[in-house]
C-alpha cells in the first residue's frame, strides 16, 4: 500500500532551512512552509546558505520535493480587478515561484483570488488563469496548486467547478494542480462527514476537476456547520467534521502519495494529531 504522507503547515523562522528541522520535530513526512513572510509584499532574496542549507535539511530528514508544499503570501489576489492590484500580485507571485525553483521545490499552493465586487466570478476566474499562465511562462518545474476557499466574501475557488474553470484556462496543464482544504469545502457546502454525501463529492471532483490534479490536501476540522462559508479551522475532531471524517480520509486511497498538511489552530497538538492520522492509514 502506498502510504500517507502527513504533517503541518511549520514555521520557517530565522531561515527556510528550519522548516524541515521543526517537520521532523513532530513526527512529519512531509511540510508546508513560507518561503518568505507571508504579510509582506518584499522579501529579502534567498542567500546560498539559505538554499544549501534547506536542501541538506530536507534529503538528511527524508523529505521529498514531492510532499512540501509551499504556500504564497496572503497578500496576492491573482484575480484582481484593477491594475496596480494585479500587477503587484504577479510580480509577487513570480518571485514566489522562483524562490521554490532555487529550493528544489515543485508545488507551490496559492489562494485564487477575488473579484472584489469589481467584476464578475468568471472574469476573475479567467484574470487567475491569466495570471498563472503569464508565470509558468516565465518560470520551470513548479506547478500552481490552487486551493480551494471557504467562499467568504468576495473570493473565488469554493466550487469544484470554480478549480475547474481555472484549470481549463491554463495553457500548460502539467503545471497545475489542486489542493482541497477540509474546512474550506465544507464551509462551502461539500458536507464531507455524511457517508453517501463524502463519496458524492469526491466523485463530484473526479468529474469536474479530475484526482490526477489533486497535489495536496489540507487536512482541518471545522468550526462552523456546513455551508457557512466561514473560514474557521478546528483541531481534528473538535469541530462539526468530527474525527469520523478524517478516519475515513486515512483509509481513503485517493489520498495516497500527496503532502496532506495540517493547518489546525493549535501547534502543540500536532504530534498528537499526526500519530493518531498515522494509526488510522495503519502506518
Amino acid at each position: 500500500m502506498t502510504k500517507k504522507f502527513l504533517g503541518a503547515h511549520v514555521s520557517s523562522a530565522g531561515g527556510v532551512e528550519n522548516a524541515p528541522v521543526n517537520a521532523s520535530e513532530i513526527g512529519a513526512t512531509a511540510f508546508a512552509l513560507f518561503t518568505k513572510n507571508q504579510r509582506q509584499w518584499k522579501a529579502k532574496p534567498l542567500t546560498e546558505e539559505n538554499i544549501s542549507k534547506f536542501k541538506q535539511n530536507c534529503k538528511q530528514l527524508g523529505f521529498s520535493a514531492r510532499h512540501i508544499l509551499p504556500h504564497d503570501s496572503y497578500l496576492i489576489n491573482l484575480g484582481h480587478p484593477e491594475r496596480e492590484g494585479i500587477e503587484k500580485s504577479r510580480e509577487a507571485f513570480l518571485d514566489e515561484v522562483q524562490r521554490c525553483e532555487q529550493l528544489g521545490l515543485e508545488l507551490l499552493n496559492f489562494h485564487p483570488g477575488s473579484h472584489l465586487n469589481k467584476i464578475t466570478e468568471d472574469e476573475c476566474l479567467q484574470r487567475v488563469a491569466e495570471s498563472v499562465n503569464l508565470t509558468l511562462d516565465k518560470s520551470k518545474g513548479v506547478i500552481a496548486v490552487i486551493e480551494n476557499t471557504a467562499g467568504q466574501g468576495s473570493n473565488v475557488g469554493y466550487r469544484f467547478e470554480h478549480l475547474a474553470r481555472i484549470i481549463e484556462l491554463v495553457e500548460d496543464k502539467s503545471r497545475v494542480g489542486v489542493c482541497i482544504d477540509t474546512c474550506h469545502g465544507w464551509a462551502g457546502g461539500y458536507d464531507f462527514l455524511s457517508e453517501e454525501e463524502y463519496e458524492k463529492n469526491w466523485t463530484d471532483f473526479e468529474r469536474l476537476v479530475g484526482l490526477k490534479y489533486l497535489k495536496g490536501l489540507h487536512l482541518n476540522d471545522a468550526k462552523k456547520d456546513v455551508g457557512s462559508k466561514v473560514d474557521r479551522h478546528a483541531s481534528l475532531g473538535e469541530g462539526f467534521m468530527t474525527k469520523r471524517t478524517f478516519e475515513r480520509m486515512m483509509k481513503d486511497d485517493r489520498f495516497n502519495d500527496i503532502p496532506i498538511i495540517l493547518e489546525t489552530p493549535n501547534p502543540e497538538l500536532w504530534p498528537e494529531e499526526i500519530k493518531w492520522l498515522k494509526q488510522e492509514a495503519g502506518q
